[in-house]
C-alpha cells in the first residue's frame, strides 16, 4: 500500500468509527498548556497539592514489599484488597452493606472512562437510546457515539435534571418505538454545569426510572468535593437494584494512575468482568497497588479536606470575578462543590466562534457545544477553576470579559447589536427542551 492516502482507508473503517470526532477539550490542550495562557479549559485536579515526597516514599516502600507481584498480570475484576477499600470510600456517600454494596460486585477499571465504555459494550446496540442531561460529560458522549447509540438530552435547571422533562423524554422515545437502555447522569456537582440534583429530585428520578424499567448509570467523580457539609447520599445509596455506579480515583488522588471502578448488580458484574478481560485482560496491578497503598498508608481524607479548601477558595474567587467583571446579560451557575462553572453568554455571542479571539487574549475555556450530542449550546461555555491560583483566575476572567465586550462591540457595529440584559441575577442553566440530540 505504498503511497496510499487517507482516502484509501475510508472504506475499511468500522461503522462505529465514521461518526467519531475529536474532543473539543483535547483539541485545546496544546494551546491551553502554554504558560502565558490562563486556562479554564481542563478539569484536571491540582496534583501539585499532593505531598509528592511522601508519595515517592510510599512508592519506594511499595516496590520493596510488593514489586514482583505489582509488576505481574492480575485478575479481570481487580484485586480484592482494593475492592474492599473502594467499598470504604463509597461508604462516605452512603453506599454500604445496608444497600447491598459488596466488594464482590465491584469491578476495577482503567479510570472512569473505561468504566463507561464497559457499560456501553454490555448494554448498547446500534440505535439504542441513552438519556443524558443537557449538557453532559463530553467523554460519555464519545463512548455512546462509539457504541452507535442515540443520546436524548434531558433539560436541567439549578436543581439538576428536571423530573418532568425526563418523563416526557421517556414517553416520546417509547412512542417512537426506539429502545431506551439507561439514564446516564452526573447528579452531584455535574460536569459541565456544576449543578447538583436536589434531594427531592433524587428520589423522584429514581422512581421514574424504576417505573419505566430504565437503568440508571450514576457517574460520580466529584461527590467528595462538597465545600460545605457532609457528602450527599448517592443515588446508589438509596436503592439496591437498578443503579450502576461509576467511581474514579482520578480526581481524589491522581488521574495518572488510571484507576476507576463500577459497582453493579451481581449479574451485570459478571458481564463487565468478561468484557474487561476481553478488552485489556486485567486492570493494571501496579496502578491498583499504588492506589491501595495510598489508601492504607496515607492520610487521604486529610488530603481531600485540603483539596476542598483549595477548590472552594478558587471557586469563590471565580464567582466574585464573574460578578464584578462580566458584561450585563451574562449568567452562570454557583456550584456547591466540584470543579466547574457553566456560563451563559449575553444574547448574540457564540462561544466557539469567540474562542480564537480568547486564545489570542491568552485565556482558554471550553465552548458549550462540546457537551451536546447535536452541537447545541452555542451561547454557553464551561469554566474550570481547579488549576489556576486565585490571582490568575482574576486575570483570566478579566481577559475573558474584555474579549466578550469586544465581540459585543463588533456585533453592534457590523451586525445586529447584542441585546443588553439586566445585571447578573439568579444563576441558571440554559438547556434545550428534551428531545433527540
Amino acid at each position: 500500500m505504498t503511497g496510499t492516502t487517507l482516502d484509501d482507508y475510508t472504506g475499511r473503517y468500522a461503522q462505529r468509527i465514521q461518526g467519531m470526532t475529536a474532543s473539543e477539550i483535547r483539541a485545546l490542550f496544546a494551546v491551553a498548556s502554554r504558560p502565558e495562557v490562563v486556562s479554564f479549559a481542563g478539569g484536571a485536579p491540582y496534583t501539585a497539592g499532593l505531598p509528592i515526597d511522601a508519595v515517592g516514599e510510599m512508592l519506594n516502600e511499595l516496590m520493596a514489599r510488593r514489586g514482583v507481584s505489582a509488576l505481574q498480570y492480575g485478575i479481570g475484576q481487580g484485586e480484592e484488597q482494593l475492592r474492599e477499600q473502594i467499598c470504604s470510600v463509597m461508604a462516605l456517600e452512603g453506599i454500604d452493606a445496608s444497600c447491598g454494596a459488596s466488594p464482590d460486585d465491584v469491578v476495577v477499571t482503567t479510570g472512569g472512562q473505561q468504566a463507561l465504555d464497559l457499560i456501553a459494550r454490555v448494554f448498547l446496540d446500534p440505535g439504542d437510546v441513552v438519556f443524558a442531561e443537557g449538557p453532559t460529560y463530553v467523554g460519555a458522549l464519545g463512548v455512546f457515539q462509539a457504541a452507535q447509540a442515540e443520546v436524548v438530552h434531558v433539560a436541567m435547571d439549578d436543581q439538576g435534571l428536571i423530573p418532568e422533562a425526563l418523563e416526557e423524554a421517556i414517553t416520546t422515545v417509547a412512542r417512537s418505538g426506539r429502545q431506551a437502555k439507561f439514564l446516564y447522569t452526573v447528579p452531584t456537582f455535574q460536569n459541565p454545569a456544576g449543578v447538583t440534583l436536589s434531594e427531592q429530585r433524587r428520589e423522584r428520578v429514581l422512581e421514574i426510572c424504576q417505573r419505566a424499567g430504565l437503568l440508571v448509570v450514576e457517574d460520580n467523580p466529584y461527590g467528595l468535593f462538597r465545600y460545605e457539609g457532609e457528602p450527599l447520599r448517592a443515588l446508589r445509596a438509596r436503592v439496591r437494584e437498578g443503579v450502576i455506579y461509576v467511581g474514579t480515583f482520578s480526581k481524589t488522588f491522581s488521574p495518572g494512575v488510571r484507576v476507576g471502578w463500577v459497582l453493579a448488580p451481581h449479574a451485570v458484574r459478571e458481564k463487565l468482568v468478561l468484557v474487561n478481560e476481553a478488552q485489556i485482560l486485567c486492570p493494571s496491578p501496579f496502578s491498583q497497588a499504588v492506589v491501595s497503598a495510598y489508601l492504607s498508608t496515607m492520610p487521604w481524607q486529610e488530603h481531600l479536606k485540603g483539596f476542598r479548601e483549595l477548590y472552594r477558595e478558587r471557586r469563590d474567587t471565580m464567582l466574585e470575578s464573574l460578578a464584578s467583571l462580566m458584561p450585563a446579560g451574562t449568567r452562570w451557575t454557583r456550584p456547591e462543590g466540584g470543579l466547574f462553572i457553566w456560563v451563559t453568554l449575553p444574547p448574540g455571542l457564540h462561544s466557539k466562534a469567540m474562542l480564537p479571539r480568547a486564545i489570542n487574549a491568552r485565556v482558554a475555556y471550553v465552548p458549550g457545544t462540546g457537551f451536546y450530542a447535536d452541537g447545541s449550546g452555542t451561547d454557553t461555555m464551561r469554566l474550570s477553576y481547579c488549576l489556576p491560583p486565585p490571582e490568575r483566575i482574576r486575570e483570566g476572567v478579566r481577559r475573558l470579559a474584555s474579549v466578550m465586550e469586544q465581540e459585543m462591540s463588533v456585533r453592534a457595529v457590523f451586525g445586529a447589536p447584542a441585546e443588553r440584559g439586566d445585571t447578573v441575577g439568579r444563576p441558571s442553566v440554559d438547556t434545550p427542551a428534551p428531545g433527540v440530540a
